[in-house]
């Protein structure tokens, strides 16, 4: 296997994982919530994913 590709395809694969982490954190952040408490829970896992990556 050529070592460019298994290096974009180890990119490509953690970008997806880290999608599927944060919508899976947004749908169980968001199960059982009243509408009027969304937007704060979304911003505070908008928070969190930003923390996670280095831009706060």
């Amino acid at each position: 296997m050529d070592p460019v590709f298994a290096i974009v395809a180890c990119g490509v694969l953690t970008v997806l994982i880290l999608a599927g982490v944060a919508v899976l954190v947004v749908r169980y952040a968001l199960t059982g919530a009243a509408s009027r408490d969304r937007a704060g829970i979304l911003r505070a896992v908008a928070e969190v994913v930003k923390a996670v990556r280095g831009r706060r």
